[in-house]
């Protein structure tokens, strides 16, 4: 239990989490660069083989943008914060700043016909998975320590952290998938975000 003069207002994690999200959403828009023409090559066809790169912006900037969704979600219900939640949130911005890398990794060996496609989309999920292990923590964090600002039964806290965990497995998940189909891991990665943005994580059953 934590000591009430060790717990502060969550205003400024929220404000510092909110600038690293935009600075890591910004760097992914760095990886889109002109497509070189030989003389006499169209720029419409030119753009339309950047395919990948395009691609891979989207998914990462609409993950990148629900994660800050469901970050500034979950810090609505948190009434305080103390040093292992620091902690634990600077956790999930490692992952979160380091994802512009794994896409344009990804975006760069994605039509690969060799094992490189699937080692890019392999790093690219490990991300993921990292960094939904790092909202679960989170999650489990606050729960434990009694910093959320409702109160919630055994059993809510177990249904709570279940929903906050299916990114885990999911994300987990497509490591494997990585191995199969780059291309298929892209789409459903993207397909995840599409649908967390309609489904808001419920914390409470």
């Amino acid at each position: 239990m934590n000591n009430p003069s060790d717990l502060a207002e969550t205003s400024r994690l929220e404000a510092f989490s909110d600038g690293v999200f935009a600075i890591a959403i910004t760097l992914l828009v760095l990886e889109l660069h002109s497509p070189e023409l030989e003389e006499g090559q169209r720029l419409w066809p030119a753009l339309l083989n950047e395919w990948p790169q395009f691609a891979a912006y989207l998914t990462s900037f609409a993950i990148l943008g629900i994660m800050w969704i469901n970050h500034h979600s979950m810090f609505r219900q948190i009434k305080r914060t103390d040093r292992g939640l620091m902690f634990l949130n600077l956790l999930l911005l490692l992952w979160a700043t380091l994802l512009p890398f794994p896409t344009s990794l990804f975006a760069e060996h994605l039509e690969d016909d060799s094992i490189n496609a699937n080692v890019a989309a392999a790093v690219y999920s490990a991300n993921l998975t990292l960094a939904a292990i790092a909202f679960s923590l989170i999650w489990w964090y606050v729960l434990r320590n009694h910093l959320v600002e409702h109160q919630m039964t055994k059993r809510q806290m177990r249904t709570s952290l279940i929903r906050y965990s299916m990114g885990t497995v999911i994300y987990g998940a497509m490591i494997g998938v990585s191995f199969i189909s780059a291309q298929v891991t892209l789409l459903v990665v993207f397909l995840l975000a599409v649908y967390y943005a309609f489904e808001q994580v419920r914390t409470r059953g």
